[in-house]
């Protein structure tokens, strides 16, 4: 009878990885029990591979006792059902112009198809994945996203109006994953699509969350000569968005982190949605893979030996 084999490491590759459980442990420590909300978009959402390094990543916090909240977008999708149902999209500042048949694409496509590859994906994993859409248990409230600056109409483009996070505290408390599509429902009972990364930074402000982590097709926040920049103070991000060193794409979700950590979030982070396991590697090493912004400047990693934080 055939015996079962299993593959041994050689003594180097088995110190890499004792050293990297070993950094870990001290994160699962401080961070147990904690809400973490991740903006999950990009590249991350369209490689087979990344997909499901993130839906593991997500599943495998939950075992270790974080509380993760997944808030998703889906715009190349959206693009690609349109096209093939020979919708013409146009974008204005960015933002893509929403009449009621592209909304009805939106909802679709966000709410249905995206969501629950995502909950399948967790659940493939081992977790316990729940998709959301912002109408769940009036979750979230919108308004109507009006340009102050320009007469255009984006239709049913919407901003937070409200959040009522009691349908996701219930998920949590039951040991679920919220999964949430970022629409929300007007006062005239319409849906608004929303922003993803604002929707995220809203439910984490309102959850209180330790993190918000927003995940993005760039290494996250470089200085003048192409370098890395973490462990920020709001005031250095303000110093930056003034010298003209961070612009462009990278203002909106700044703008998002800044205000999630002015408005109780821990720490806010931009992470590089490119790199495989991206979320555990910033979330449990010392290095990490992005920039973090720190409600009171740098959050130093917590001692691999010492007593656990406060």
């Amino acid at each position: 009878m055939e015996q079962n084999k299993r593959m041994s490491l050689d003594p180097e590759a088995a110190a890499r990885v004792a050293r990297v459980l070993g950094e870990a442990l001290p994160y699962i420590r401080r961070f147990a029990g904690k809400t973490v909300v991740i903006k999950y978009g990009g590249n991350a959402m369209t490689d087979p591979e990344l997909k499901s390094g993130f839906a593991r990543d997500i599943a495998l916090m939950k075992l270790v006792g974080f509380n993760p909240v997944v808030v998703h977008g889906g715009g190349p999708q959206i693009g690609k059902v349109l096209e093939r149902v020979g919708k013409q999209t146009e974008f204005i500042k960015g933002m893509r112009v929403t009449d009621a048949d592209t909304m009805d694409v939106v909802e679709m496509v966000l709410g249905g198809l995206v969501n629950k590859e995502i909950v399948n994906l967790i659940n493939q994993h081992g977790g316990r994945a729940v998709g959301l859409t912002g109408k769940d248990g009036n979750l979230i409230t919108a308004r109507k996203l009006a340009l102050v600056e320009d007469d255009a109409d984006l239709g049913f483009v919407g901003e937070v109006a409200e959040i009522d996070p009691r349908i996701v505290k219930r998920l949590e408390s039951d040991d679920f994953i919220p999964v949430i599509a970022p629409i929300g429902v007007g006062a005239d009972g319409r849906s608004y699509n929303i922003n993803a990364d604002l929707v995220a930074g809203k439910i984490a402000s309102v959850l209180g969350a330790e993190k918000l982590m927003l995940l993005t097709n760039t290494p996250g926040v470089l200085d003048a000569e192409g370098h890395l920049l973490t462990g920020l103070t709001p005031e250095q991000v303000e110093n930056l968005i003034n010298a003209g060193v961070i612009h462009g794409g990278m203002l909106p979700k700044i703008q998002c982190a800044l205000d999630a950590v002015a408005n109780g979030v821990t720490a806010a982070h931009i992470v590089d949605g490119r790199v495989e396991n991206a979320v555990l590697l910033e979330l449990f090493t010392d290095a990490g893979v992005g920039t973090l912004i720190g409600s009171s400047g740098s959050v130093p990693p917590p001692a691999a030996n010492g007593p656990e934080p406060a």
